[in-house]
C-alpha cells in the first residue's frame, strides 16, 4: 500500500473554501482509492480540521510514512505558514512518523489551463440589462485581463504572480489586449490599480481573473474592489470570473505532485547530515637549528613545520607596539634579534630564493587603506573581485552632487 497524501491548507474563517477544501479531498479519495492510497487533509490556522488532528489519526492508522502536498499557487510561506516548522513538531510528537514534502502546484501548464477555462466562462456575452437595444460588440484586441494574486510581503513571490501572467498571456490570451497584474493586499497595484492600468491603455472590457484556489473570503475582496472600482467608471464593461476550484483539472496537478514526491522529487524529511569541512592549514620547512617564535610550537623539535599566516593578519605589525608572546610590552626598540647566517643551512631543507619568491612583499599602512577602500566600494557581499568598471573617484552619493 503507498504511503497516504495528506493535503495542507492555509485555514481561512470562511466556510465556503473550508467546505470547498473538504470537497477537493474527497474527489482525491475517489481518484486514488484504486492505488491504493488514504487521502487526508487539515489547515494550520484558523480552520478545522487542524493539521494536528489529521497526522494523529494517519499515525493512529499504522501510517509513519506520508506525502505532504500544500494546496497553494505559490511558495508563500508567510501565507501558508511555516510547513517544516509544523511538521517537525508533529514528528516530535511522533517519533516514528517521516514525511516528503512536495512541491506548490502553480504554475503548471495544467493550472494556465484552468484558468483559460475560466476566463472563457467570464467572455461569454451576459449582458446586464435586457433592453430592446443589442449588446455592442467588443472584440478581443479591446478586452484585457487583470489577474489578481493574493500579494504578500516577499517579492520573490509576487514576481511569481507577475511571471504567471506573462506566461498566461502568451500561451492562452495572445489575442487580447493585455494581462495586467494586481493583489488584493500587501503590495501594490491593488485590484482598481490593475483595472486603471487597463483603461488606459483603451480597453472597454477588462475581467478580474482570480488566481485563487478556493471561493471564500480573498474571492468577495477582488470582486467588492472591482465594483466599487465600476461603480466610479460606468463605460467600462467589467466583469469577475470564478476560482479555480474543486475540480477534476486540479485533482491532476495534485497527483501529479504526490507521485513526485513518492519518486524522490520531494523535500525529505530527514536530509543527510552535512560533512564537517575541514581546513588543512599550509605549511612551509622550517631549517634546522631554529625555532619559531610561537610559544607552545617548535619548542622541542627545532626542525618542525611553521603554519604559514597571512601577513595582514598580524595586527601589531609596523605599529611599534603590542605584547609579545608572553604578554610583555613590545615595541620596535626591544625587537634585537640575531642575524641570520644563511650559509649555515643546508640548501635542500631550506631554500632562500624560493623561500623569498613565495613570501609576500609587507604592505605599507597606505597600501592597506587602499585595499579597505576597495573592498568596500568595489566588492559585494560575497567578496568578488573587483569589477573592471568601477570608478577611480568616490561614488556620488544620492542628493549630492558629483564634481566632475
Amino acid at each position: 500500500m503507498k504511503p497516504p497524501l495528506l493535503l495542507i491548507g492555509h485555514g481561512t474563517h470562511d466556510e465556503t473554501g473550508v467546505a470547498e477544501f473538504g470537497r477537493f479531498v474527497h474527489r482525491l479519495r475517489c481518484r486514488l482509492d484504486g492505488l491504493p492510497a488514504e487521502v487526508s487533509g487539515g489547515f494550520i490556522t484558523n480552520a478545522r480540521p487542524p493539521l494536528g488532528d489529521s497526522i494523529a489519526s494517519l499515525v493512529a492508522r499504522g501510517h509513519h510514512h506520508l506525502i505532504a502536498v500544500p494546496l497553494s499557487l505559490t511558495g508563500d510561506r508567510r501565507a501558508l505558514g511555516d510547513i517544516p516548522g509544523t511538521m517537525a513538531l508533529e514528528q516530535e510528537r511522533h517519533p516514528t512518523l517521516e514525511y516528503d514534502l512536495g512541491r506548490p502546484l502553480g504554475p503548471d501548464p495544467r493550472v494556465l489551463k484552468l484558468l483559460a477555462e475560466r476566463l472563457a466562462d467570464a467572455r461569454a456575452e451576459m449582458p446586464r440589462f435586457v433592453t430592446d437595444e443589442p449588446p455592442a460588440e467588443i472584440g478581443p484586441g479591446e478586452t484585457a485581463v487583470v489577474l489578481v494574486g493574493h500579494g504578500s510581503t516577499d517579492p520573490a513571490v509576487n514576481a511569481e504572480v507577475h511571471r504567471v501572467s506573462r506566461l498566461f498571456w502568451e500561451t492562452h490570451a495572445a489575442d487580447l489586449l493585455t494581462v495586467e497584474t494586481a493583489y488584493v493586499s500587501h503590495t501594490r497595484p491593488g485590484v482598481p490599480g490593475g483595472l486603471e492600468r487597463c483603461r488606459r491603455l483603451g480597453a472597454k472590457r477588462v475581467i478580474v481573473l482570480p488566481y485563487v484556489l478556493f471561493a471564500g473570503g480573498v474571492l468577495e475582496r477582488i470582486w467588492a474592489q472591482a465594483l466599487a472600482y465600476g461603480a466610479n467608471h460606468e463605460g467600462l464593461d467589467i466583469r469577475c470570473a470564478e476560482v479555480i476550484g474543486d475540480c477534476e483539472g486540479l485533482a491532476d496537478v495534485v497527483i501529479d505532485r504526490y507521485e513526485e514526491a513518492l519518486a524522490g522529487g520531494g523535500q525529505a524529511s530527514a536530509p543527510a547530515a552535512r560533512r564537517p569541512s575541514t581546513v588543512l592549514p599550509v605549511t612551509r620547512p622550517f631549517p634546522p637549528g631554529r625555532t619559531p617564535d610561537v610559544v607552545g610550537q617548535g619548542a622541542e623539535n627545532g626542525a618542525g613545520l611553521v603554519t604559514a599566516i597571512a601577513p595582514r593578519l598580524d595586527t601589531t605589525r609596523d605599529t611599534g607596539t603590542g605584547t609579545g608572546p608572553l604578554g610583555a610590552p613590545l615595541n620596535s626598540a626591544s625587537l634585537e634579534l640575531d642575524p641570520l647566517d644563511v650559509d649555515a643551512f643546508e640548501v635542500d631543507a631550506f631554500d632562500v630564493e624560493a623561500f623569498d619568491a613565495e613570501t609576500p612583499e609587507p604592505e605599507t599602512e597606505g597600501e592597506i587603506e587602499a585595499d579597505s577602500m576597495i573592498g568596500m566600494a568595489d566588492r559585494g557581499d560575497a567578496g568578488e573581485e573587483p569589477r573592471g568598471d568601477a570608478p577611480d573617484g568616490p561614488l556620488a552619493q544620492p542628493g549630492v552632487a558629483s564634481a566632475v
